[in-house]
């Protein structure tokens, strides 16, 4: 994530070619790059299948799905006429933390953060969506990135919309993962001048979550961000997945398209699992 927002340059390079991708972070496959020309053949192991994320049709948008495991592309379909138990039960409420961070809240309960890295990561099936024109960049601005994107077409000249990604495996310690979710948004709402748009705790694929989206000041500049801090629990092993989405204020109606699929396409899943239908940023009200 991009905890402190910083200015990016404008990243030089070519234009990718006409085509969304989704970098598969996908258990058994180390980071897949999107599908652009590349001077190098993609892995043997890697399948490509054509999909179309939500509201890409009216976006004019197709995406090719890397690397996603078998049990990332397995649907799980109710019984006709059925409704699921879980449907049935009454909503956790989770009440938000007043202060204290969810790094910092780990840390007081004895939990070490040992960040990730997407060569050869197989804990967790992660898709991460690449609208057009934006492309998979190292960025030494993101402590512990596990993969950062760029917008390297849009922008106002002055600051790049990116997307970023971060692992951690939480080694040690013991802590209540619903406890430990409600300070989610904390490090969001310490940024300068910051101002909540939408917030959710609802559960991710399953998984304890917190989404947040805002604005902030950054010196004379507006950000846009929606952030979500997700707890994976693999077996004995916990993880911390951390994305943000930050864009100007100004740039942010522009940019709406792209930063919706990538926000609404994230993906996080067991491998060997059933898939879940994980939720995106929750809807806003009308108006």
């Amino acid at each position: 994530m991009i905890a402190n927002a910083r200015r990016w340059r404008i990243l030089a390079g070519g234009v990718a070619a006409g085509m969304a991708g989704v970098l598969g972070l996908a258990g058994n496959t180390a980071l897949a790059d999107p599908v652009y020309p590349l001077p190098q053949p993609a892995p043997a192991t890697v399948t490509q299948t054509v999909t179309v994320a939500p509201g890409a049709a009216a976006a004019s948008q197709s995406a090719a799905q890397l690397a996603v495991s078998p049990s990332l592309a397995a649907q799980s379909v109710a019984a006709p006429g059925l409704v699921p138990a879980a449907a049935l039960a009454a909503p956790e409420t989770l009440v938000p933390a007043a202060s204290v961070t969810l790094h910092d809240f780990l840390a007081a309960k004895g939990v070490k953060l040992e960040p990730q890295v997407a060569h050869g990561f197989k804990a967790l099936n992660l898709v991460l969506p690449v609208p057009r024109g934006w492309s998979q960049v190292p960025d030494p601005n993101v402590p512990d990135a596990f993969a950062v994107l760029a917008d390297r077409v849009g922008g106002d000249g002055i600051y790049t919309s990116n997307a970023a990604l971060v692992v951690y495996k939480l080694v040690g310690g013991d802590f209540d993962p619903k406890e430990a979710i409600t300070h989610g948004y904390i490090d969001a709402q310490q940024q300068p001048a910051w101002r909540t748009t939408n917030a959710s705790l609802a559960d991710f694929g399953g998984m304890p979550s917190a989404v947040i989206e805002g604005t902030y000041r950054d010196n004379n500049m507006t950000l846009n961000t929606a952030r979500r801090h997700t707890l994976a629990a693999v077996g004995p092993d916990k993880y911390l997945v951390t994305l943000s989405v930050t864009t100007t204020a100004a740039e942010a109606v522009a940019a709406a398209n792209a930063t919706d699929a990538i926000t609404n396409g994230f993906k996080i899943g067991i491998p060997g699992a059933a898939a879940s239908t994980a939720a995106g940023l929750p809807q806003r009200p009308p108006g």
